[in-house]
């Protein structure tokens, strides 16, 4: 399955104008910022959020959002938003901040 290019777009406007690079992975497509993947739009649908993983655990919320989960491992920091968990605005806005704001306190690669 394609990544949807319509949400995308829509994590492109909020991270713009800032300095971001993108980059097709894992059947998606990435937004690193200063080198680090802060949100991706999956290729299984949703986003992938890089997240403090202090936080994780308490920014689950039943199916919507749920523990990134690569060859059978859950991610420490990474968690796995629904594409129906973002379809309003404010959301996806919200995610995308997470994921930018917490590799902002990464030192740049």
């Amino acid at each position: 399955m394609a990544y949807d290019e319509k949400l995308a777009d829509r994590v492109r406007a909020l991270l713009e104008p800032g300095p971001f690079t993108e980059k097709k992975m894992f059947g998606g497509l990435a937004f690193l910022i200063r080198g680090h993947l802060a949100v991706a739009v999956s290729g299984k649908g949703g986003l992938m959020v890089r997240v403090d993983p202090d936080e994780g655990e308490r920014l689950l919320h039943g199916t919507a959002v749920t523990p990134m989960v690569m060859a059978g491992r859950e991610l420490d920091g990474w968690l796995r938003v629904t594409a129906a968990a973002v379809t309003d605005d404010a959301a996806l806005r919200t995610w995308v901040a997470r994921g930018a704001g917490f590799v902002a306190t990464l030192p740049a690669k």
